[in-house]
């Protein structure tokens, strides 16, 4: 975040790093978008557009952006609300690409790539229970298992956690406080690990 800043005595600017890559020609990567305030949202309206020029209100100075600069930004649809959601006038603003969870097999290779030293077996048993777990998105569950809980609890069963206590609270705790998707999730843990 760029502010001014007591440096001794003195008070002196420090641009973040939007403002640093707008001057150098870097690529400026926003994650969770929908997060920030919407009076920070519009800041960039001016130079995702035909403008390309960044307003620095404090210093009441407008940069034109290095012809290098990129912007991109990211955010999962489906999380925001009313409240958190880009404005259509943002999203205009962007080439939109969409993802989707990896396959099955690539996931298998995250899971063991992310975890040195994760029995194969055991990423293949994690990533095939995520892959169920999904399926409960549709009927109550509003977030899916991610590969990064997926990773998570890798992490756990090799540093010596039992795999279906590692999948609780890596893959079911965090997604769901309601009782019955908890115990629906679980079930399909318990499938899945032979317990």
């Amino acid at each position: 975040m760029a502010a001014f800043c007591f440096e001794g005595s003195e008070t002196v600017w420090q641009d973040g790093p939007l403002t640093q890559a707008v001057k150098a020609g870097a690529i400026c990567y926003l994650d969770e978008i929908v997060e920030a305030r919407t009076d920070s949202t519009v800041v960039i309206h001016s130079l995702t557009d035909h403008r390309r020029r960044l307003t620095v209100e404090k210093k009441g100075q407008e940069i034109e952006a290095h012809e290098d600069f990129m912007l991109v930004i990211s955010y999962n649809p489906g999380y925001q609300t009313v409240l958190k959601d880009l404005k259509p006038s943002t999203k205009q603003r962007f080439i939109a690409i969409n993802f989707d969870f990896p396959t099955e097999e690539v996931e298998r290779k995250i899971v063991v790539n992310e975890v040195p030293g994760i029995p194969p077996e055991i990423a293949h048993q994690l990533v095939t229970a995520g892959r169920k777990a999904r399926l409960l998105k549709d009927h109550g569950l509003e977030e899916a298992t991610s590969t990064r809980a997926l990773v998570y609890a890798a992490n756990m069963i090799n540093a010596g956690l039992d795999p279906v206590a590692a999948c609780q609270v890596a893959m079911v705790n965090p997604i769901t406080d309601d009782l019955e998707l908890a115990e629906a999730l679980m079930e399909i843990v318990h499938a899945h690990f032979g317990t």
